[in-house]
C-alpha cells in the first residue's frame, strides 16, 4: 500500500473532496511503465482536478497531478529499464488519467521522456509543466527571430509558475525582461530572477480603441490572455511575435487584426499537452542548459500530499507565487 491524494465526489450534491489514502497496484490504471514517483508540483489544471473539476475530470475517485518525476521500478518497454530516472508533462495525465500526486504511478511508456543529465526529479519539477510551457515559448520566440539585443521582451503574469521561469531563462540568455504583476510586493522576487523593469499590471489591463500603440516589446510571452493580449498586440515592434501560453483573464481576445496587417506581428500558440517528443526532449536539455538552478532554488515552495487541497485553493484564487515543489514521499 502506498499513499496517493484522492478525490472523490459525491453523486447525490456533485460536490468532490480531496484527501490523503492508501491505495494498492491493482488499483493504479494499466501502462507499460511504473514509476516512482518522487516529485510533483502544483499547476491551475490542479486546482481544477482537486476541487471542482473544471469539467477536465472524467470520473471518480481520481488521483491529479499533471506532472511527475521519479524512477522507473517496472518496464514491458524497451526503452526504459528499472532506475531510469523520468520525467512526464501532458498527455491530459491527472486529468483523464491518474497523475502524479500519489507515491507511484503507471503510465504509457510514449508519455515519458529521460531526465537531462544536469537535472535531478526534485529540479525537475521545480521546473514542471509551467517551466516546460516556459521554455516551448522561448524557443518559439527565438524561432521566430528574437535574439538578445532586439529590445525588452515582455512576460505578463510574471511571477506565476510560466511568468518565473520565463523571466529567469530569458534574463539567463541575455535578455532584458520586462515583469508584469498585479502584486507589487512581487517586485524583488522578480528582479530577483533577472527582471529589469516592473510593469504594473493595471498599466496594461487597461482596453484601448487604439489597434496600435508605440512599438515597445521585441516579444511576449503571454500567460494572461484577455484584455491585455489584446493590449500587448498593438505594443509589439515590427514584425515581433507574442507567444500565448495561458488564459489567466480570460480567453477572449477583443483585438483587431491590425497588428498582424500593418507590424506582421505573430501570434504563437503553445502547447505542452501533445508536444511531440522529440521537441520534448529538446526543451528539457535547453531547460537544463539555460535555466540557472540558483533561481530555480528561490521560485520553490515545499509542500506535502497533506498541503495540496488547500494549495489546490489558492492556485484557483491566484495565491500561489514561484513553484511548487510537492515531495510524494514526505
Amino acid at each position: 500500500m502506498f499513499n496517493a491524494l484522492v478525490v472523490n465526489k459525491d453523486e447525490d450534491s456533485g460536490k468532490t473532496s480531496a484527501a490523503v489514502e492508501q491505495i494498492s497496484l491493482d488499483q493504479l490504471p494499466e501502462g507499460e511503465v511504473t514509476v516512482a514517483v518522487e516529485y510533483s508540483t502544483v499547476n491551475y489544471k490542479d486546482g481544477l482536478c482537486i476541487g471542482p473539476g473544471g469539467g477536465l475530470v472524467r470520473k471518480y475517485p481520481h488521483v491529479p497531478g499533471i506532472d511527475f518525476a521519479g524512477t522507473v521500478e517496472a518496464s514491458s518497454d524497451d526503452r526504459y529499464k528499472p532506475g531510469d530516472k523520468v520525467v512526464l508533462t501532458g498527455w491530459r495525465v491527472g486529468e483523464a488519467h491518474w497523475g502524479g500526486y500519489s507515491q507511484k504511478a503507471n503510465v504509457r511508456a510514449d508519455w515519458l521522456v529521460p531526465l537531462p543529465e544536469g537535472l535531478d526529479s526534485r529540479q525537475a519539477m521545480a521546473v514542471g509543466t509551467a517551466g516546460f510551457t516556459a521554455m516551448l515559448a522561448v524557443m518559439a520566440l527565438e524561432d521566430h527571430g528574437l535574439e538578445p539585443g532586439h529590445g525588452p521582451v515582455l512576460v505578463t503574469g510574471a511571477a506565476g509558475g510560466v511568468g518565473s521561469v520565463a523571466t529567469a531563462i530569458l534574463a539567463n540568455r541575455g535578455y532584458e525582461v520586462a515583469g508584469v504583476t498585479g502584486r507589487p510586493e512581487t517586485a524583488d522576487y522578480l528582479k530577483s530572477l533577472g527582471a529589469t523593469q516592473i510593469v504594473a499590471r493595471e498599466e496594461i489591463n487597461e482596453t484601448t480603441k487604439r489597434p496600435l500603440e508605440s512599438e515597445s516589446w521585441a516579444g511576449c510571452v503571454d500567460a494572461v490572455g484577455g484584455a491585455m493580449l489584446a493590449r500587448v498586440l498593438g505594443q509589439m515592434k515590427y514584425g515581433a511575435s507574442v507567444a500565448a501560453v495561458g488564459l489567466a483573464g480570460g480567453a477572449g481576445l477583443p483585438a483587431t487584426v491590425i497588428p498582424f496587417l500593418l507590424r506582421g506581428v505573430n501570434l504563437l500558440g503553445i502547447d505542452s499537452v501533445m508536444q511531440p517528443y522529440d521537441n520534448r526532449v529538446r526543451a528539457w536539455q535547453r531547460i537544463a542548459n539555460d535555466l540557472p538552478m540558483d533561481k530555480l532554488e528561490a521560485m520553490i515552495q515545499p509542500a506535502a500530499l497533506s498541503d495540496l487541497p488547500q494549495l489546490g485553493a489558492d492556485i484557483l484564487k491566484g495565491q500561489v507565487k514561484g513553484r511548487v515543489v510537492v515531495d510524494v514521499n514526505a
